[in-house]
């Protein structure tokens, strides 16, 4: 026991203290687009567009959203940029999604403000998520030079597009992630949403996707901003369409490629309240945590030990051990509550919930080994009413 704990502390230790190390190094050198210096006009961002601001489209899919539609679209539609349209998609919804959507619409040409178009799906075709099927529907009838990807439930500021395109079209990225603020009310979404974000900073270097020479690469589903020519270059979303994360997987196709690409942050610009308590999130990755493993058993499995040794036992160690053994736990867990504490000046988490990570750990794996019976149980998932068999689900993997 002795040996143990020295071998897994020390695993532990280097493993949290150099991924601490390499994020207060490299997390400064992501934009923020929320300061004065963005606050500006495409054409002053880049001289050269003497044509004017490039068309930006827009694009919504929503499948019973009837609570947010109506505020996302109204938001979208005061936007201060002036050469855009919004394209919102009506995926088989049954509730009054659809009615909504078109009051907008209808509400906006009253008052002089024509850019909501509104596209009814009724049936879907074999061989299609829904969302995917939706965004490619609407980008297939898009007029813009850049396609921006969102959800149904985001909430734009009128500056949020118009700061984008000039950071994208400054650093000539050919592809933007804008992270959303996360809105949150309940104890438990702070909880699980705090040791979600270490999880993704641990993950996945944000600091790193600039880099053409890493393989690290960004998409979120409430800002995927892309260019147009880059989008087709990459085969579109046909290529991604049984993808259940299609939105990290669009980042990734776009890196792959040898895009640029580039991940910023924006303060309030937008916003999600993304669940609704501890059971919220759960139930909100319960549909694609099985995807993050490619729907393989074994690898969840992995995960799911991986997942306890990482983020149990340096709370455990530095109980069970004894004496000098307890330095190296200590060392990880002071590195744990340092991303708590780096985390709570940018999402507004307190950092005192470092002290519910063992019960967020728990609720994740549960969440994780939920996901996997689910779809094993089901032979696939069932997302907003659909089912997606898992043959055909692990073969449109990207």
């Amino acid at each position: 026991m002795h040996y143990f704990h020295w071998i897994a502390g020390t695993i532990l230790a280097l493993a949290w203290f150099s991924r601490i190390v390499d994020a207060a190094i490299g997390m400064p050198s992501v934009a923020n687009i929320s300061k004065p210096e963005w606050d500006r006009n495409l054409v002053a961002a880049e001289g050269n567009l003497s044509s004017g601001n490039p068309r930006v489209s827009i694009i919504v899919p929503a499948r019973n959203e009837e609570n947010d539609i109506e505020q996302s679209l109204t938001r979208l539609l005061e936007l201060d940029y002036d050469n855009y349209e919004v394209i919102a998609v009506n995926d088989r919804s049954t509730d009054r999604t659809g009615e909504i959507m078109e009051r907008v619409a209808s509400r906006a040409v009253a008052e002089g403000n024509g850019r909501l178009r509104v596209i009814h799906h009724r049936d879907l075709p074999a061989g299609w998520l829904g969302k995917t099927h939706a965004m490619w529907t609407a980008t297939n009838e898009a007029k813009g030079h850049w396609l921006l990807f969102t959800d149904a439930d985001v909430q734009f500021k009128p500056d949020s597009v118009r700061r984008a395109l000039a950071y994208a079209e400054a650093e000539r990225a050919d592809h933007v992630v804008l992270f959303p603020q996360m809105i949150m009310k309940r104890p438990g979404e702070y909880m699980m949403i705090a040791f979600f974000q270490t999880m993704f900073v641990f993950g996945h270097r944000p600091w790193k996707v600039a880099d053409p020479k890493s393989k690290d690469h960004m998409g979120v589903g409430a800002f995927n901003l892309v260019r147009r020519s880059v989008y087709e270059a990459v085969g579109t979303y046909e290529a991604l369409r049984m993808e259940v994360l299609d939105d990290m997987k669009l980042g990734k196709v776009v890196k792959n490629a040898g895009f640029a690409q580039r991940n910023v942050f924006g303060g309030d610009l937008i916003s999600i309240r993304w669940a609704r308590g501890a059971r919220g999130v759960v139930d909100n990755l319960t549909k694609n945590f099985f995807a993050v493993l490619s729907f393989q058993w074994w690898r969840t499995v992995i995960s799911v030990l991986g997942l306890a040794f990482l983020n149990l036992m340096p709370f455990l160690g530095i109980w069970l051990a004894h004496g000098w053994e307890r330095i190296p736990y200590a060392i990880a867990l002071a590195s744990m509550f340092s991303i708590y504490v780096g985390m709570s000046w940018r999402s507004g988490v307190p950092a005192y919930y470092f002290l519910l990570h063992p019960v967020s750990t728990a609720l994740f794996i549960y969440t994780l080994l939920l996901s996997m019976f689910h779809a094993l149980w089901n032979d696939g998932i069932i997302w907003r009413g659909t089912r997606y068999p898992l043959e055909e689900l692990r073969k449109g993997m990207v």
